[in-house]
This record gives structure tokens, C-alpha cells and sequence, in this order.
């Protein structure tokens, strides 16, 4: 897992570039305030907006995810973990008046 990169993946560059190409500015890997260790792909300060770029297996994705067969409780709790962070975090920005997306 230390591979996996945390920022500048294939589909946040993507995003990134076409969001500049049409125009917008946007601050990129912002720590969300009062909660540490957590951070936004791409947050646009000025409309109080934090876009997430997930990739379906890690975020547990309903229609594309296929559970590993290998420790296969070990990954359905991380997995189940990391979908309750998500929850955790897009409650925490609607409290203080931020809109999440997740894309």
C-alpha cells in the first residue's frame, strides 16, 4: 500500500487539467479544517466546495468493487473503514457549511 500514491493520480490530473481549461482556479490537496490527516483532492475556496477523486476499490464502490479472496476479512474491514471515513468527513464539511462532491 505504500506504492499507492495519495495525490497526482492519473484521474485527479485529468480532472485538474480540464477544470483549467475551462477556466476555473482551485487550490489543490487542502487539509480540511479541524480534521487532521485529512485533505481534498481539489477544493474551490471561494463556492466552499471539496472534490474527491475515489477510486473504486479503495473507497469500497457498490457496482465495481471485487472483495480480494485473500484475508478477506482483514480487507472487508479496512475497506468498510475507509467508506465510514468518507461518511465521517462529507458530515464534517456539510457542519461547517462546505459542500462535498465525490467523484
Amino acid at each position: 500500500m505504500v506504492a499507492q500514491r495519495s495525490r497526482d493520480t492519473a484521474p485527479e490530473l485529468a480532472l485538474r487539467r480540464a477544470l483549467h481549461s475551462l477556466g476555473f482556479r482551485y487550490r489543490v490537496d487542502l487539509p480540511i479544517v479541524g480534521m487532521p490527516r485529512r485533505r481534498a483532492d481539489v477544493t474551490f475556496t471561494k463556492w466552499r466546495t471539496a472534490v474527491f477523486v475515489q477510486g473504486c476499490f479503495w473507497h469500497a464502490c457498490p457496482s465495481h468493487l471485487h472483495a480480494p479472496r485473500h484475508n478477506a476479512e482483514w480487507w472487508r474491514q479496512k475497506l468498510r473503514g475507509n467508506a465510514r471515513r468518507d461518511e465521517e468527513t462529507d458530515a464534517h464539511l456539510t457542519l461547517i457549511g462546505w459542500l462535498p462532491l465525490r467523484i
